[in-house]
């Protein structure tokens, strides 16, 4: 993001009351499993990452997993990928809506488990499941997640964040078992950036901050870095105006988003580019950039596909 747009960004804060709950509920529960799946946007790895959790969890065998991958640049999750693994963290990409990429997470869930499994039964234990967390800021897909893994609607799903309230234990076969607990924010974005992106993905909740200002911050990084993406899908032609909220304006004027007098209504013009953002019909978008060289891809290491 540019120094220009950087310098315009919105305070963006959101710590509620149930989120610091949520963090006691991990810290106390954190001795019961043996792995921790930390569910990250794919769009926007590093942004969607809560640091909090590297700090609680650490210690414990980690799995990250990309969801929403088929909302996300395929090239950059391959280099999402890659710049995990070659920190020494495990990671996979997944959808959890379509469930591409579920046997690969569970296969590694299970293998990151297992050194702790085998000693409980070396020490007399009977055989039993490998005990996962699943961990991640709001509206990351967890319950779409555990939904699909369970194969019912175990967990409710929503696509606004604060839906898990309280922690449940849920059977995922024979071989795991998953503890869901809330998404949780941090308290503090020491760099506004990281908050401007999840709001455009929707983990914050949209009353909580200006929409315009972000709406038009957003068609403004779309305008730099998908140009093209904004003209086909909502056909400009010739150039687009280069000020966001005036391409905000264009945008209402062309989705018919019109009040008396002929003004545009922004806040309709504001759902329609959130809501067709967050679902893709922008295109594949990703945010983030790897902070260092990728490194090389292992052999047998591509996203998994299988249901």
């Amino acid at each position: 993001m540019d120094k220009e747009t950087r310098n315009d960004l919105p305070g963006i804060q959101w710590f509620p009351g149930h989120m610091k709950k949520a963090q006691r509920l991990i810290e106390e529960n954190l001795k019961l499993v043996d792995v921790v799946i930390e569910l990250l946007d794919a769009r926007i790895p590093a942004s969607s990452a809560n640091p909090m959790l590297a700090e609680i969890i650490k210690g414990k065998p980690r799995l990250i997993a990309l969801n929403k991958s088929d909302l996300a640049d395929a090239a950059s999750t391959k280099r999402w990928l890659a710049y995990f693994r070659a920190q020494g963290i495990p990671a996979v990409a997944i959808d959890s809506v379509k469930g591409r990429g579920m046997k690969q997470l569970v296969a590694k869930a299970e293998e990151l488990a297992r050194p702790k499994t085998d000693r409980f039964v070396k020490a007399g234990g009977r055989p039993r499941a490998a005990r996962c967390m699943i961990l991640g800021i709001p509206n990351v897909g967890k319950s779409s997640l555990i939904n699909r893994l369970a194969g019912a609607v175990k967990a409710k799903a929503a696509d606004k964040p604060g839906v898990t309230r309280a922690k449940q234990w849920i059977k995922i076969g024979a071989a795991l078992d998953l503890l869901d607990t809330p998404g949780i924010l941090w308290p503090k974005f020491e760099d506004q950036t990281v908050g401007l992106k999840l709001a455009f993905t929707g983990a914050i909740n949209d009353e909580i901050y200006d929409r315009e200002q972000v709406t038009a911050l957003l068609l403004s990084v779309m305008r730099r870095d998908y140009p093209e993406r904004l003209q086909e899908r909502f056909k400009f032609k010739g150039e687009m105006p280069e000020d966001g909220l005036a391409l905000l304006e264009a945008i209402g004027r062309k989705r018919g988003c019109l009040v008396k007098g002929g003004v545009v209504d922004l806040e309709k013009a504001q759902n329609i580019v959130l809501t067709e953002f967050r679902s893709g019909k922008l295109g594949l978008v990703t945010l983030d950039e790897v902070p260092q060289a990728p490194a090389t891809e292992p052999a047998g290491e591509e996203r998994g596909d299988e249901a």
